[in-house]
C-alpha cells in the first residue's frame, strides 16, 4: 500500500473508530435510563465502571488525529476533517459523563420509590440519543441537512426539558425526602438536555467542515 492510500485508510480507520465511540457512548446513555426508572444500582455501578473505556478512547482517538497531522502533514480540508474528529470525540467523552451523572443521582435514589412514573425523561433521552446518531453519520456523510435537522428535534428535547421542570416543580413540598428526588431528577432532564446540545455542537461544526460557514443549531 502507497504512503497515500495508507493515509486515506487511516482517515477511515478514525471515522470508524469515532463511529465505535458514538456507539459506545449511546449504550451508556440507554442504560443510564434503564437503570434510573428501575433505580437499579447494580447497573447504574456498570455505567460508572465502564467510562474508563470511553476516556480510553478519548485518548486513543487524539494521538491518532496528532499522529495524522505530524506524519501527513494534511492539506486543509484534511485537517479540518482530523481536527473535528477531535472535537466530536471530546464531546462524545462529555456525554457519556452525562452518563454517569446519571448514574451517580441513581444510586442516590436507590432503595426509594419514584414519586411519579417516569415519561418524558425518557422521551427525552429518546430524541437525544436519535440525535447522537444522526450527528455522526452528518459527519462521517458529510451531509449538511442531517446536520441542519438536529436543530428541530433539539427544539423538542428543550421543549420536553421545560414541561419536566414545570411539573417536578409543581410537586416540591414539605417532605424533605420528596423534594431530594425531586430535585436529582431536574438534574438528570438537566444533563439530557446536555447531550442534546454536545450533538448540536458536532452538527454545527460539520455544517463549518462542508460550507465553511458558521451555523448556531442551539438558539
Amino acid at each position: 500500500m502507497d504512503t497515500r492510500s495508507s493515509y486515506h485508510q487511516s482517515l477511515d480507520d478514525l471515522q470508524k473508530q469515532l463511529l465505535h465511540m458514538g456507539t459506545l457512548v449511546e449504550g451508556q446513555i440507554r442504560k443510564s435510563m434503564e437503570s434510573l426508572k428501575d433505580l437499579n444500582e447494580l447497573q447504574a455501578k456498570e455505567i460508572i465502571e465502564n467510562d474508563d473505556e470511553i476516556d480510553d478512547m478519548l485518548l486513543f482517538i487524539e494521538e491518532q488525529c496528532l499522529r495524522l497531522i505530524a506524519l501527513q502533514q494534511p492539506l486543509a480540508r484534511d485537517l479540518r476533517i482530523i481536527g473535528m474528529a477531535t472535537k466530536i470525540a471530546v464531546d462524545l467523552e462529555r456525554i457519556a459523563d452525562h452518563a454517569v451523572d446519571i448514574a451517580k443521582l441513581t444510586l442516590r435514589m436507590s432503595g426509594e420509590q419514584l414519586v411519579k412514573p417516569l415519561v418524558d425523561i425518557p422521551d427525552m433521552a429518546e430524541i437525544a440519543i436519535e440525535m447522537l446518531r444522526e450527528c455522526l453519520l452528518s459527519y462521517t456523510e458529510r451531509n449538511i441537512h442531517r446536520a441542519a435537522a438536529l436543530a428541530e428535534m433539539d427544539d423538542r428535547v428543550d421543549s420536553l426539558y421545560s414541561r419536566v421542570i414545570t411539573e417536578l416543580t409543581s410537586m416540591l413540598g414539605t417532605d424533605l425526602r420528596v423534594n431530594r428526588q425531586l430535585t436529582n431528577l431536574m438534574m438528570v432532564s438537566h444533563y439530557i438536555e446536555r447531550v442534546a446540545d454536545h450533538t448540536t455542537n458536532i452538527g454545527e461544526g460539520v455544517i463549518y467542515l462542508v460550507t465553511a460557514k458558521r451555523k448556531d443549531l442551539n438558539v
